[in-house]
């Protein structure tokens, strides 16, 4: 299970960020040593996720769907209701923080996926999540 970050844990990390119809979503992975086990194939990170309302409307975040895909190209797909258990409802100018986690067999990887929101009038859109990458410190880094 992942224990609770704070948001000193992980600040001066490397961010992911995309605006889709005027929600930002900006993404922050950090690797935990303390959860990992490279030597039974287990490489642990946390993400934060902060949502930014940018538009004028209020929208609220019905579904998630994420694509993780690790180092040897095995692709998990998740889909479900909300984030963390919430469905955020977030007025203009608003933003909305939460921190998950995700395990792999592989040192390195990577995930994107979308939210599905709806605005005040019952307007369904898609979010669109930044790719962002998975590093551990056992993942050597090829420049071709």
């Amino acid at each position: 299970m992942l224990q609770q970050l704070g948001m000193d844990a992980i600040q001066d990390t490397m961010h992911y960020e995309k605006t889709t119809d005027q929600i930002t979503v900006r993404v922050e992975p950090v690797y935990l040593e303390d959860q990992s086990e490279p030597e039974d194939n287990r490489f642990v990170w946390a993400y934060r996720v902060l949502i930014m309302n940018e538009g004028s409307r209020t929208v609220r975040l019905c579904s998630r769907y994420w694509r993780i895909t690790d180092a040897q190209g095995f692709v998990q797909e998740i889909e479900g209701e909300g984030v963390v258990g919430d469905q955020p409802v977030l007025q203009p100018g608003a933003h909305y923080e939460y921190t998950s986690g995700a395990p792999l067999p592989t040192p390195s990887g990577f995930m994107v996926g979308t939210y599905r929101m709806e605005d005040s009038d019952g307007q369904s859109f898609v979010v669109d999540i930044p790719a962002f990458s998975l590093d551990s410190p056992y993942h050597q880094s090829m420049v071709h």
